[in-house]
C-alpha cells in the first residue's frame, strides 16, 4: 500500500483520539498508538487500543510534567515497512514522544529500531517476541505485553504435569509463532513431555482443515495453537467442527484473547486453555477499568488493550516524576518506579522487560457462566519469577556490557 492510505488512516483518527490540546507554543506530551485497525488483530487492539490510551491520559488528569497529553493513532497494516515509515514521520516531523501497542513481532522490532536510533520511547503492549528485550533490546523501550517465554511456560508445564504429555503444534509462520513453539517445546521436554508433530500456516488462513486432520492423526494429547487473532478463532471453530476436542484432545491457545472467546461463544470455546496477564473479572482493579472501557467500546477489554492502558499510566507518571519527556530520563524513571498491573505488583527490569504475575485460565462451559462475559475460571497463578526469562539468560548488549 502507498503512503497515502496509511497517512489518511492516521489523519482520520485525530478528531477521535486527540486529548487536551496544547496551547500555542506549548509542546504536548504526545503518544502515538500504532495498531492493527483493519486486519486480523483489529478486534484485540485497534480502536480499542486508542480508547485505552485515552483512558490512561484521563486517569492522570490529562497532563504529565505540567503539559497536556495528546493521543494520535494510525493503522500500520501489519507491515514492518509501513510501520517504520509512520514511526519516522511521527518522531521526526510530528513530535511524538512515545509509540505504544505495536502488534505483530516484525512490526514491533522495526519500530523499536527506528526509536532506538532516534532515542525515542517504545512501549510494546501487543507483540510477544522475546527478541525485543534480547538481541534487539533498546534502552528506550519497555516490553509490557506478556512475551513468548511467559506464554510458553505456565500453560504447557501445568498441562504436562497433569498427565497430557504429547503435543502437536499449529503455528503461525512468522517470528511470534516460531518463538512460541520453540519456547514451549523446551518447557514441554523439560517437564517430561514430547512434541510429536506440527504444521505452519500463513497469517489470515481461512481453511485449517488439513492442519487439523494432521493434528488428529498425530493422536497428541494436546494441540497447541501458536497463532493469534482471526487465525486462532478459525482454528478453534473448525476444530469443533472436526470433533477434535470431543475425541479427547485438549487445546491450548498460547495467545488467545477474551474477544476471541466472545466471538466463538462458550459452546465452541469451552475447555480451551488460555494464559492471560489481564482478565476483566479478576479483581476490583480489573473490573474498574473494564467498566470504563465497556461504557465506550461496548466490549470488554482484551489483555492487549488493558496493557496499553496500564503501560501508559505508568509512562505518564514517570514523565511527571522525571519532569521531562526526554526518553532516557523517562525510561530510567519507569524502571525505578514499581508498576501496578491492575493489582499485580511488579517492576521493569534493566533490559526493559516488565515483570508481573500472570495466570492460566480455562474457558467455562455455557452452564458455568452466570452473567455477560463470565468466561474464565482460573487454573493457576504463574508467579513472575517463573513466568519471565531470567535476566542471566538475556543477550541484551547493554545489560551484558
Amino acid at each position: 500500500m502507498g503512503i497515502k492510505r496509511w497517512a489518511g488512516a492516521a489523519i482520520a483518527l485525530l478528531p477521535l483520539v486527540a486529548g487536551h490540546q496544547a496551547l500555542a507554543g506549548e509542546k504536548a506530551i504526545k503518544v502515538g498508538v500504532m495498531a492493527d485497525m483493519s486486519g486480523f488483530a483489529a478486534d484485540i487492539g485497534g480502536q480499542g487500543a486508542v480508547l485505552a490510551a485515552r483512558l490512561a491520559a484521563a486517569e492522570v488528569g490529562g497532563k504529565a510534567a505540567g503539559r497536556p497529553i495528546e493521543i494520535v493513532g494510525a493503522d500500520m497494516q501489519n507491515k514492518p515497512d509501513v510501520a517504520a515509515e509512520i514511526a519516522r514521520r511521527w518522531y521526526d516531523k510530528e513530535e511524538v514522544d512515545a509509540i505504544v501497542d505495536l502488534p505483530v513481532s516484525p512490526v514491533a522490532l522495526a519500530v523499536q529500531e527506528v526509536a532506538r536510533d532516534r532515542k525515542k520511547v517504545t512501549l510494546v503492549t501487543a507483540a510477544a517476541t522475546t527478541d525485543l528485550t534480547n538481541k534487539n533490546c533498546s534502552p528506550y523501550a519497555v516490553h509490557w505485553a506478556d512475551d513468548t517465554y511467559a506464554l510458553a511456560v505456565g500453560g504447557p508445564k501445568a498441562i504436562v504435569e497433569s498427565g497430557a504429555k504429547t503435543w502437536f503444534f499449529i503455528t503461525a509462520d512468522f517470528a511470534f509463532g516460531h518463538a512460541m513453539e520453540k519456547a514451549a517445546t523446551e518447557v514441554i521436554t523439560a517437564a517430561g513431555g514430547q512434541v510429536v508433530g506440527g504444521v505452519k500456516h500463513p497469517t489470515n488462513t481461512n481453511d485449517f482443515a488439513s492442519f487439523l486432520v494432521a493434528a488428529q492423526a498425530s493422536k497428541a494429547n494436546v494441540v497447541g495453537l501458536a497463532n493469534v487473532g482471526t487465525d486462532t478463532i478459525n482454528a478453534i471453530k473448525q476444530a469443533g467442527e472436526f470433533g477434535l476436542t470431543q475425541s479427547g484432545q485438549r487445546m491450548l491457545g498460547f495467545i488467545t484473547f477474551i474477544t476471541d472467546v466472545h466471538t466463538l461463544g462458550l459452546q465452541t470455546a469451552q475447555g480451551l486453555m488460555v494464559t492471560e496477564n489481564y482478565y476483566w473479572d479478576e479483581n476490583d482493579a480489573t473490573r474498574a477499568f473494564a467498566k470504563k472501557f465497556m461504557a465506550e467500546h461496548k466490549k470488554m477489554p482484551s489483555k492487549e488493550q488493558a496493557s496499553t492502558y496500564a503501560a501508559l499510566v505508568h509512562y505518564f507518571r514517570a514523565v511527571d516524576a522525571a519532569g521531562t519527556d526526554e526518553a532516557g530520563a523517562v525510561v530510567a524513571k519507569m524502571k525505578e518506579m514499581p508498576i501496578d498491573n491492575f493489582g499485580r505488583k511488579g517492576t521493569i527490569r534493566k533490559d526493559g522487560r516488565a515483570l508481573y504475575d500472570i495466570s492460566l485460565y480455562q474457558v467455562k462451559a455455557p452452564a458455568e457462566s452466570k452473567y455477560a462475559w463470565d468466561y474464565y475460571k482460573k487454573v493457576r497463578d504463574i508467579p513472575q519469577a517463573e513466568a519471565f526469562m531470567p535476566l542471566e539468560k538475556s543477550s541484551c548488549a547493554f545489560v551484558k556490557g
